[in-house]
């Protein structure tokens, strides 16, 4: 059972606590240590506390709120782990301190509640997904959203759940049928669907499998396929991420693709990451879920390395790219998505000051944890107010809607695209010119 799975006590995870020097070098990565200045809201301070599980100085059975709330408070977004110059594994350490916490925490039926609603029966689900987000459309269209947003009773939780709903366009992709590939075939590749992005960023789907057939690459969608598991993994539900995790393997697994294509970084991160992990010590599926991983490619990985067609349309614009950062951090994958825009005529890309910088998405932390993810948002609005740019290009689905939302906090209108998107916007121009 791998350390993430069975909490502080594991030896395993103790010896990586203990590989931690305390040098400080993840400070200034830290977004939440940038916004409160407290070393228990740093990498090195939350290893801090969970060395003192680790030693039995606070006891798993009756830990305080107050380590709850620092190891609650860290978004995961792994950026102590580049800076870290002795390459500790926070990311297991995080997961092994929250895996602790869920089990020795008596959550209450509220939060389990909701957990069950979203986690269990919506996110496996893409069909009740868009059924949803229909409903959201119809709030969108319908003069109901410019009411809500004039009523300043409502909940600060609900607004903050409004404020992060994209602009829906239902442009949903037939799933039926292979996509062939267009002009000469080069390959076969699978594409991972997803969830949340396919019910509410349908386009950054379609301009995905787009951009893959103008390169000659014929795109599968394996019927069997569901949610990666990501959000309930990180919640502690070991067992049905796990499900999860095998109907995956087994919908992708011996059907002879070159890639199954991940285009959200904090997808492509579990499935490359945490499938192999979750199931080191499974005879069955331990092999299958190596070889499952190590066919998974991010898109701008992908394409950078099978680009037959460069684009060739004009997108006269002024854009930067806000890195993911489990694409980023996790993936190591950065340098990839710029080569792939600088490739597009007209763009000119600029550099953030702080590409490191999380925008405070994370998953459900957005949602979760409003009073940290706003100001982080802010902060990450700044550095793109200040590069004077008029696209925004992302390259995860969580980002992609946290950034919508924090260009309406800034009052800052600007596109926000994802990377496939922008591809697809320059091939279209091509073939039309």
């Amino acid at each position: 059972m791998h350390q993430f799975q069975t909490g502080l006590l594991d030896p395993a995870v103790q010896g990586e606590l203990f590989r931690c020097l305390h040098c400080g070098m993840c400070l200034q990565v830290c977004p939440t240590y940038h916004i409160y200045s407290t070393e228990m809201d740093s990498p090195r301070g939350r290893i801090a506390l969970m060395r003192a599980v680790a030693k039995g100085r606070l006891k798993v059975d009756e830990l305080p709120s107050s380590f709850t709330r620092h190891i609650e408070l860290c978004l995961g977004c792994r950026a102590c782990e580049t800076a870290c110059p002795s390459a500790v594994k926070y990311g297991h350490l995080i997961k092994a301190a929250q895996m602790t916490i869920r089990q020795n925490t008596k959550e209450s039926l509220a939060a389990a509640g909701l957990k069950w609603l979203g986690f269990k029966q919506l996110m496996p689900f893409r069909e009740r997904l868009k059924v949803l987000a229909s409903v959201l459309w119809l709030y969108e269209n319908s003069g109901l959203q410019s009411l809500f947003r004039s009523l300043h009773f409502m909940p600060q939780a609900l607004r903050q759940m409004e404020l992060l709903l994209p602009p829906i366009s239902r442009e949903y992709f037939n799933y039926a049928f292979p996509a062939p590939a267009i002009g000469t075939k080069r390959g076969k590749v699978a594409f991972f669907i997803g969830c949340v992005q396919e019910a509410f960023i349908a386009k950054a789907n379609r301009a995905t499998i787009r951009v893959l057939q103008r390169n000659g690459y014929e795109v599968h969608f394996p019927a069997g396929q569901t949610c990666c598991g990501a959000a309930q993994l990180h919640q502690g539900d070991l067992e049905f991420a796990s499900e999860l995790a095998r109907k995956n393997i087994d919908a992708f697994l011996d059907q002879g693709f070159e890639a199954v294509i991940s285009n959200a970084g904090g997808c492509g991160a579990t499935l490359k990451e945490d499938y192999a992990e979750l199931f080191t010590e499974d005879p069955i599926y331990s092999a299958r879920a190596a070889r499952f991983s190590a066919l998974v490619q991010d898109f701008s990985e992908f394409m950078l390395d099978h680009l037959h067609e460069p684009p060739n349309g004009v997108v006269q614009a002024r854009a930067v790219y806000s890195d993911s950062c489990h694409l980023r951090h996790v993936q190591k994958i950065s340098k990839q998505p710029r080569q792939l825009l600088r490739l597009i005529p007209g763009l000119k890309l600029m550099e953030l000051k702080r590409p490191d910088l999380c925008c405070g998405s994370a998953g459900v932390y957005n949602i979760v944890h409003p009073q940290t993810a706003n100001p982080i948002l802010d902060l990450k609005m700044e550095d793109i107010k200040a590069a004077k740019a008029d696209l925004l290009i992302v390259s995860n689905t969580g980002c992609h809607m946290q950034l919508i939302a924090g260009t309406k906090r800034s009052n800052y209108p600007m596109r926000v695209l994802h990377i496939a998107e922008v591809l697809e916007e320059s091939y279209t121009r091509g073939s039309q010119g």
